[in-house]
């Protein structure tokens, strides 16, 4: 590849931004094509924790991305801060998992991982935790998992993309479709026109699936809607995440809580439910009963781009030379985001890439 080319990214999200970011500095122009509004999707409607909820029950293709990413994401949000003044709130607070069924495994894993993963005493945790509910029985705590305020991210990353000369944002700029030469994808076709590049960078999360079907291709990304809410407390009310049950509660710096968060396959619905507001409230309260009287002050649901196994598509797209895919990473879109915009990166620019690419690689992965 070459400087003089032009990019094009579809989609604004956390992945599209990290991915023009890592471009911008080896091409002449990137362009960001987002429907909506830069980062509304599922960057904005997640958690934000820095560590797949269970990571010891994933494929060694998500963990060698999440190691990267959560080692590099402390730099980020500095970098981030210096660069736009906008913090994006990397904190390690921790993480206690709650009555594992999987304890044993999870402590393997992290013994052959070379993660800090260790068993608590109970008594121990509501020390720290005071606000816990009693009744768990085991605990285990992996003390330096960091999460990050998403929302804060995305406005951070689109400032620090705009003080960039040769990166264009474009927002409500839906592409519909793909622009070919042959054998080669050229361009897009949007609602603003047709928009030619060198190179098209599909990162359009749970949408990146309806886009291949255009190409007659068929890309295993579904939406799965994810719920959650948010609670207003005490900035000291919890100082560290809690997860129980596949339900997890998440303390921001100004005393906001999230608890999330459902798995439905809806598909491209996010409406917000009762159903599922009375399930998140009865979690939220089975973890800390204290908010039991606090007024939940958010409810909103986003989709994620479910994958097989949540092993993101990370490459060149066999037949279409020119098409690039960085998409399908399911739950963990916030914590494989660095590693898989760098892995990216390194491909397209043909530089040794930082972990093997090869899990990733749409070859043999496409229908």
């Amino acid at each position: 590849m070459n400087h003089a080319e032009k990019i094009l990214v579809v989609g604004g999200g956390v992945i599209g931004l990290l991915s023009a970011g890592a471009l911008h500095s080896a091409t002449r122009a990137v362009d960001v094509l987002e429907s909506s509004v830069l980062g509304v999707e599922s960057s904005w409607a997640g958690g934000g924790i820095i560590s797949p909820l269970y990571p010891w029950r994933y494929s060694p293709a998500v963990t060698a991305l999440a190691h990267w990413s959560q080692d590099f994401y402390p730099r980020l949000g500095e970098q981030l801060f210096a660069q736009t003044g906008i913090d994006p709130e990397v904190q390690a607070t921790g993480l206690y998992w709650l009555d594992l069924k999987d304890e044993a495994d999870a402590l393997a894993w992290a013994a052959r991982e070379g993660r800090s993963l260790r068993s608590v005493e109970m008594a121990a945790v509501h020390q720290a935790v005071p606000a816990l509910a009693r009744g768990f029985e085991r605990a285990v705590q992996m003390a330096d998992v960091a999460n990050v305020r998403n929302p804060r991210l995305v406005k951070a990353l689109r400032a620090a993309l705009q003080q960039m000369p040769n990166v264009t944002l474009h927002e409500q700029c839906a592409v519909t479709g793909f622009i070919r030469d042959g054998e080669r994808v050229v361009g897009v076709r949007t609602a603003e026109g047709d928009m030619r590049a060198d190179r098209v960078v599909v990162a359009a999360g749970a949408w990146s699936g309806e886009l291949m079907k255009t190409l007659g291709l068929e890309l295993p990304v579904v939406p799965v809607k994810g719920q959650m809410i948010l609670y207003k407390c005490a900035e000291d009310f919890l100082p560290s995440m809690v997860l129980a049950k596949g339900r997890y509660a998440i303390p921001r710096r100004d005393g906001h809580i999230l608890i999330g968060s459902t798995l439905e396959h809806a598909g491209f619905d996010k409406t917000p439910t009762d159903e599922a507001l009375q399930s998140l409230k009865a979690s939220a309260v089975e973890l800390l009963p204290a908010l039991a009287e606090a007024e939940v002050v958010g409810h909103w649901a986003g989709l994620r781009p479910g994958s097989p196994e949540g092993i993101p598509f990370i490459g060149p797209v066999p037949g279409h030379e020119g098409l690039w895919l960085n998409c399908g990473h399911y739950r963990n879109g916030l914590v494989l985001a660095p590693a898989s915009c760098q892995l990216l990166a390194d491909l397209l620019l043909e530089r040794e890439p930082i972990i093997d690419p090869a899990p990733y690689a749409p070859a043999g992965r496409l229908g």
